[in-house]
């Protein structure tokens, strides 16, 4: 009869524990703060610049060469943007080659044709790409989004 006992008194300490923990997840479950916010990376996406090209009607001169968006390193340490992407609303992305954005640098990401320096990068499209209402979405070489701007949209 003992082992009987013993056993019973092991099923009752078991299933109080179970609803303790049972108890317990509730709880937390029912704390209402908020959740953290994602620590933000130092490098960010600007605003998208366009600049009017002169001539006549709407596809004068190439307006793809006359836009550009920064893409700003705030940090006090170069950051590698080999394999970083920058993509808009529609889907249009760019990948950087070899680039190692310095400490507080910015670069410009050309829509239109060029040659690649430290300060410029170009995506050569004939067309321009960002819309007055878009959103830049900068993602690190593993696809992890570091910063989204919605462009064209008043701040408050």
């Amino acid at each position: 009869m003992s082992s009987l006992s013993s056993g019973s008194r092991f099923a009752a300490a078991v299933l109080a524990s179970g609803a303790l923990l049972a108890a317990a997840f509730p709880a937390a479950a029912a704390d209402h703060r908020p959740a953290p916010r994602p620590v933000r990376s130092a490098v960010e996406v600007g605003t998208v610049h366009h600049v009017a090209v002169p001539g006549r009607g709407h596809h004068a001169g190439n307006r793809a060469d006359a836009e550009w968006i920064t893409v700003t390193n705030n940090s006090r340490r170069a950051v590698e943007l080999r394999g970083w992407t920058l993509t808009d609303a529609q889907h249009h992305s760019y990948r950087f080659r070899a680039l190692r954005l310095g400490a507080h640098k910015s670069v410009k990401v050309h829509t239109g044709h060029g040659r690649d320096t430290w300060n410029d990068v170009y995506q050569n499209r004939r067309a321009p790409i960002w819309d007055r209402v878009d959103t830049a979405t900068l993602r690190d070489a593993r696809g992890r989004v570091v910063d989204t701007e919605r462009l064209g949209h008043r701040h408050h």
